[in-house]
């Protein structure tokens, strides 16, 4: 099991070759909030998101012989950039098994750093991925239940901790298949023992909450329905399930609408581009859910952005 030692180690292995992102804030901000709000800029990211973290972290740590074997894994986007970035960083052949669906502005990235895709249902898409692995013995990294994955996407959160020089009342992070979550909550529980980890979810989407809610991995019938293209995951994975069981505060529903609106105030306010799902941990703080004490000091990842420009001037019309 991953543990903080584990995130430590994912921090030196990824000095120099992940980008330390700039954590920025914003006064008009913090008055809508009520707290002093820190803003882990992932969408600065290689890759332009978190994802890339985990992937440098897991490939770089394969033996040789299994290096030689190539990498295949399957992604909606973030996380079939990071991986194709990574592999071709570490000299190592990468097939991703993408959704038809999957935004052409990730699809064109991933192909750009040179990885073999496969299209298929969203559906389908880890059925595909292991008829591949049986075919040629690839190896698996898994987007999300991987223990190098879950350090490498904590790396995110220790550096945070680092760069404002103290602790948190609590830190927001986006929740789709588990995997910044849980590495979140171990760096937390290191670095920031009092702080309260708040993970946010779209609604329709909210496997981890039934999951965390009944005490087992709880899949969801259809690939939900939310914009936030990069937390369709039907299910978290065991080893995330058992992180946040122990970790995690609890899980902030928020729709569509909210995740937009918080997407308009980091464009307006902080300048920045996200895609919907790095924006859904803001809409989780803007909920007003978690109790806050007063003068909090409040951590908010915001996990990427990766957005077609059409489609980002289609949502802020």
């Amino acid at each position: 099991m991953p543990s903080s030692v584990t995130v430590a180690a994912a921090a030196e292995r990824l000095r120099g070759v992940a980008h330390r992102t700039p954590v920025l804030t914003s006064s008009a901000i913090d008055a809508i909030a009520g707290a002093r709000v820190f803003f882990k800029c992932e969408n600065f990211q290689r890759v332009g998101a978190f994802k890339f973290r985990g992937a440098y972290n897991a490939i770089s740590a394969l033996s040789a012989t299994e290096q030689a074997r190539g990498v295949i894994t399957h992604s909606s986007g973030n996380h079939a950039q990071g991986v194709a970035l990574a592999a071709r960083l570490c000299g190592v052949r990468a097939t991703i098994v993408m959704p038809h669906d999957a935004p052409a502005v990730k699809r064109r990235a991933t192909e750009g750093y040179g990885a073999r895709i496969i299209a298929c249902a969203a559906k389908d898409r880890e059925i595909v991925c292991e008829a591949e692995i049986a075919k040629d013995g690839h190896v698996l990294v898994h987007p999300y239940d991987n223990d190098h994955i879950i350090a490498g996407q904590g790396t995110a959160a220790w550096e945070l901790f680092d760069e404002i020089g103290g602790g948190l009342d609590a830190l927001f992070v986006p929740v789709g298949g588990g995997g910044l979550a849980s590495g979140t909550c171990l760096a937390a529980a290191e670095r920031a023992p009092a702080c309260h980890v708040v993970g946010v979810e779209p609604a329709g989407a909210d496997d981890a909450r039934r999951s965390l809610a009944s005490g087992r991995v709880v899949t969801l019938d259809e690939v939900p329905a939310t914009i936030a293209d990069g937390m369709r995951t039907r299910m978290i994975g065991e080893r995330n399930l058992r992180i946040l069981s122990k970790h995690l505060t609890e899980i902030i529903v928020v729709d569509d609408a909210a995740i937009l609106g918080a997407l308009r105030l980091l464009f307006e306010r902080l300048k920045i581009v996200a895609e919907p799902s790095g924006a859904a941990s803001l809409a989780g703080l803007l909920a007003g859910l978690h109790p806050l004490p007063e003068n909090a000091r409040v951590g908010v990842i915001v996990s990427g952005g990766n957005i077609e420009l059409a489609a980002l001037v289609h949502m802020l019309a």
